[in-house]
């Protein structure tokens, strides 16, 4: 089977790593050889620079830095990580790519979709996921959930309302790309939540 390439999507609190963990040995199972990786991060280089954008520093990061460095670590981590993995054949699954660029930068941040897109052709030059699963929740349970589990980032510490303009882009996005989202309900349990990615991950590994 072709490599694929997933993304894997939501706002604070939704339950990315642990599920990021299912599908990657989910996959495995199956016999699929993946590489698992995390935006903004997942080379020395971006990992260097998601700390500028997650720390809270002394120097207010200007909105188009952070979109600017957004970018910046993807270019490194699509040269270092992605395409190489996929080159060989393995498939990736990532936490979080451009559709977070969108939402975060885009309907939190509210940059133009035009300045996101140029840049999401510059520096992918038509590269995107396969298939996105987007784990949507209420921003309140998700802060919430966020908030017991460690403290929070620059990103976190951000207003409800910031928060409720990411999901309300992410929806949009899904409902415009049907064909690449699998939109899941992260107010479920956990069991729940991974038997629709498992039945979702069973179609994709069926059908392509």
């Amino acid at each position: 089977m072709e490599a694929k390439f997933l993304s894997l999507e939501g706002v604070e609190g939704v339950g990315k790593t642990t599920n990021l963990k299912f599908i990657a040995e989910y996959l495995t199972q199956a016999g699929i050889s993946v590489v698992t990786t995390r935006e903004p991060g997942g080379t020395p280089i971006a990992e260097k620079i998601r700390g500028l954008l997650l720390d809270h520093n002394e120097e207010v990061l200007a909105n188009e830095s952070e979109l600017l460095l957004m970018f910046a670590a993807r270019a490194q981590h699509l040269q270092q990580v992605i395409k190489p993995a996929l080159a060989a054949g393995h498939w990736v699954v990532c936490d979080r790519f451009t559709d977070a660029s969108y939402a975060y930068q885009g309907g939190g941040r509210a940059f133009g979709v035009e300045d996101i897109a140029w840049l999401e052709g510059f520096v992918q030059k038509g590269l995107t996921p396969d298939k996105t699963i987007l784990l949507d929740l209420q921003v309140e349970l998700g802060l919430k959930r966020a908030a017991s589990r460690s403290t929070p980032d620059r990103f976190e510490s951000e207003q409800k309302v910031f928060f409720e303009n990411v999901r309300a882009v992410y929806l949009q996005r899904a409902k415009a790309e049907p064909e690449r989202f699998c939109v899941v309900d992260a107010s479920h349990t956990v069991e729940q939540v991974q038997q629709h990615i498992a039945t979702y991950l069973d179609e994709l590994l069926n059908h392509g």
